[in-house]
């Protein structure tokens, strides 16, 4: 839009001065060409009455002031007037030189406006012709033109900016809606796709951006597909597994000492492969059915599932509001689960867990009292098997990773939002972001 405006600019400045100089330089010779004729036949008329009666010199002075200001300079310094014209209005070269009998002309200022003296000497009478001749037509009709030629200009400017930013819409649109559509499968969206467009340029890049999103949707189902098929074939050793340690646990008083600390890491094991299996089952559901959703009092859930997943302290409950959303009640508790889980695992304990609203968004806070999360690892902490330092990965129960990444994909399934930033005084602020019912 700026170059459209800066080259109309140019273009429509270049013509208005080419205008104004020819037009002007035209106007101007013309009423000089004009005034010079005036002036001769004035002159003449002058030489003739100076030939017949010099007395009624005066009078025929008096009547050609109607258009200019005659003078006559007889003899050897006469001045003679038809209206206010007199020798100290005139310049010193111009008398000069028309003294010493050379036609003169010159532009001067006359009772404040433009003029034009003309003089003529009359030899033949010993006289000298003086008349000054007005330009304020002239000057003001060429003010008139240069302020025409200036709002033409502007308007030209403005014209095309307009021009500009109607064709960087038009050409731009598609490559929005390009912009809109990627930024959509970035976010998870894969079902998205680009409609088909008449233009050459951008029909196969839509084409082949449509079959990229259809292979990459067929891939991530078939991996889903894979890890629910795997964690459900796991389910049945995992739970003979788990009896069979159920029995061990209960004779382990029968046990030696080295057998029994063997069993307990075993057990620790088990139950975090059994909960890694039941989150490879949770993420591998990948419907987007909405049936199961349903009007909830986000303060009352969260409630409810900091008590049953803690206890947490009444001192670290921060419900300042209750917002009402429209949500799966329990996905939503898997959320809060496992992002309290977290602030117990890695954060050192959870500080503050917050309800409140803002901008029509009902917002979740869980901070903990951690070392925090670095600025270049927020955004890997919640993809599948992220783990934290390697410190995290050694304990026996860091977990597998997943449950950060369930938290992103059941927000993201509620059209909501969720990130962690850096808590007031130190350690981690886990947010979650859900649209607020309005009524």
């Amino acid at each position: 839009m700026v170059w459209f405006s800066l080259v109309t600019l140019v273009v429509a400045g270049s013509l208005a001065l080419a205008t104004w100089h020819l037009a002007s330089g035209y106007m101007t010779r013309q009423r000089e060409t004009a005034a010079i004729r005036q002036a001769g036949a004035d002159a003449r008329l002058v030489e003739a009455t100076l030939r017949r009666d010099p007395g009624g010199l005066e009078d025929l002075l008096a009547g050609l002031s109607a258009q200019a200001q005659p003078a006559v300079v007889v003899g050897s310094g006469r001045w003679v007037s038809g209206g206010s014209l007199g020798p100290e209005r005139l310049p010193e070269p111009f008398l000069d030189m028309t003294g010493a009998g050379v036609p003169a002309r010159q532009r001067i200022t006359f009772d404040g406006r433009p003029a034009l003296a003309l003089g003529l000497p009359l030899p033949a009478e010993s006289a000298i012709f003086i008349e000054v001749a007005p330009l304020h037509e002239l000057d003001r009709n060429l003010k008139y033109l240069s302020w025409l030629l200036l709002a033409g200009t502007v308007a030209s400017g403005l014209a095309g900016a307009v021009l500009g930013r109607w064709a960087t819409t038009h050409a731009l649109r598609p490559l929005r809606r390009l912009t809109d559509t990627a930024a959509r499968a970035a976010r998870g969206d894969l079902g998205v796709r680009l409609p088909p467009t008449r233009d050459p340029d951008l029909s196969s890049f839509a084409a082949a951006f449509n079959d990229t999103a259809e292979r990459l949707q067929q891939r991530v189902a078939r991996d889903t597909r894979f890890a629910g098929d795997v964690s459900h074939e796991l389910r049945s050793p995992l739970t003979t597994m788990l009896n069979a340690m159920s029995v061990l646990k209960r004779r382990s008083d029968e046990l030696p000492e080295s057998t029994r600390e063997a069993l307990d890491l075993l057990d620790t094991d088990l139950h975090r492969f059994r909960r890694m299996v039941d989150d490879l089952l949770e993420m591998s559901r990948g419907d987007q059915d909405r049936s199961t959703f349903e009007l909830v009092d986000l303060a009352a859930l969260v409630r409810v599932t900091a008590q049953q997943h803690g206890p947490v302290p009444e001192t670290a409950l921060d419900i300042g509001s209750r917002p009402w959303v429209l949500a799966d009640r329990v996905r939503l508790e898997r959320v809060l689960a496992n992002l309290l889980d977290n602030a117990r695992r890695h954060g050192n304990g959870l500080v503050r867990l917050g309800v409140l609203r803002l901008e029509g968004q009902a917002r979740i806070e869980v901070d903990d009292a951690g070392p925090g999360v670095p600025a270049d690892a927020r955004e890997h902490v919640f993809e599948r098997f992220a783990r934290g330092s390697p410190a995290d990965r050694d304990t026996l129960d860091s977990g597998a990773g997943l449950g950060l990444a369930l938290v992103s994909q059941h927000v993201h399934r509620h059209d909501g939002h969720t990130w962690v930033e850096e808590r007031p005084g130190g350690g981690a602020r886990f947010v979650v972001e859900l649209p607020e019912v309005a009524e």
